[in-house]
């Protein structure tokens, strides 16, 4: 097997750790903030915000912050979806390093989708049913 392979696996293990970090952005905007004010800390809300104003700029950002980690993900599960059975090294050390690489990115794809998920509720489905 050429070095592609394991390239392509490195790849798509970047870009699902590049997800995890979008998504991440969607539980600070949404799920934690909601999180917070449902346990009744709104007091530690409060401090959060005020150590950390961006919160509310991600707050009043959401459709552009799920939009992006949106196609952050879509991109990551093309190539997850790629590279599901592209070929790993005969060499033992290289196809056993290519198979833990390829099961790692799926597990982080997977957090990622979770996160994703789990924000949207908060952002956008969990409001319209509070109406």
């Amino acid at each position: 097997m050429s070095p592609d392979g394991v390239a392509e696996s490195r790849r798509s293990l970047w870009t699902s750790v590049a997800s995890l970090f979008a998504t991440s952005g969607t539980l600070v905007c949404c799920a934690i903030p909601a999180l917070l004010v449902a346990l009744g800390a709104g007091a530690a809300l409060s401090s959060l915000v005020s150590a950390f104003p961006q919160v509310v700029w991600l707050s009043e950002h959401k459709e552009a912050v799920f939009a992006l980690a949106g196609l952050m993900m879509t991109g990551s599960g093309v190539l997850q979806w790629r590279n599901r059975h592209a070929p790993c090294p005969t060499d033992p050390a290289l196809r056993d390093a290519c198979q833990r690489t390829r099961k790692v990115s799926l597990r982080v794809y997977l957090v990622s989708l979770a996160f994703f998920v789990i924000g949207a509720w908060f952002a956008f489905v969990q409001p319209w049913l509070a109406e």
